[in-house]
């Protein structure tokens, strides 16, 4: 058993090194509000996990599995939603810096920034069906047959998170200390360029994706 947990959880870490659009929304974030915003979004990120750790264990992931119009559903929303931050980042890139603020991935204003980075994690996360179906087919490679191989199976699903969280938060506090060095107008709208042009790409393959 101990040998089991040693491997998932390397090749948890493997994973969350691996850049997706959480990254890159907390990146976003960071650079755009400072680390406190990027922490934000970072925790939605982590509560997302934990939306999947309560579909695992309501059999909410076996729904989606088995159901097309279900999977399809959520699937689309999830890629709606991605693309809707890529929108709004790569209009950010084409827009005159003296019109808008450098990064407008945050999307929020100061007063109501850590909410809506927060809020956006979340979402990033909860509508990927894909999460879900890759722990399905991930999880049992590590696991045990038993009558505890559903707990294990959500904790093992709450340790990947608890890395991620770690990760992204480190992501988030390197992200805001280099802020400075991104503000000018012509770097600032490459990276809303970049980072828009990634939440696009991520929406596409998701949105294109089977199961």
């Amino acid at each position: 058993m101990e040998t089991q947990w040693l491997a998932f959880s390397v090749a948890a870490l493997m994973l969350t090194l691996m850049p997706g659009p959480d990254t890159f929304l907390v990146m976003g974030n960071a650079v755009a509000g400072g680390a406190r915003r990027g922490l934000a979004a970072a925790a939605g990120t982590t509560s997302g996990g934990l939306f999947h750790v309560a579909l695992f264990a309501l059999g909410v992931t076996q729904l989606l599995m088995y159901s097309e119009r279900a999977f399809w559903t959520v699937k689309m929303l999830g890629a709606c939603y991605l693309a809707y931050l890529g929108v709004k980042a790569v209009r950010a890139a084409l827009r005159p810096r003296a019109d808008a603020p450098p990064l407008e991935l945050a999307l929020a204003a100061p007063a109501s920034g850590l909410g809506r980075a927060f809020a956006q994690g979340a979402l990033t996360n909860a509508l990927n069906p894909k999460i879900a179906m890759f722990y399905l087919a991930f999880l049992p490679q590590f696991l045990a047959p038993g009558p505890h191989m559903a707990r294990d199976s959500m904790l093992m699903i709450g340790l990947h998170y608890a890395i991620g969280a770690v990760w992204l938060s480190i992501v988030a506090i390197g992200s805001a200390r280099m802020a400075g060095a991104m503000r000018s107008a012509k770097v600032a709208r490459a990276l809303d360029g970049a980072i828009g042009t990634m939440m696009l790409g991520f929406s596409a393959r998701l949105a294109w994706s089977s199961r």
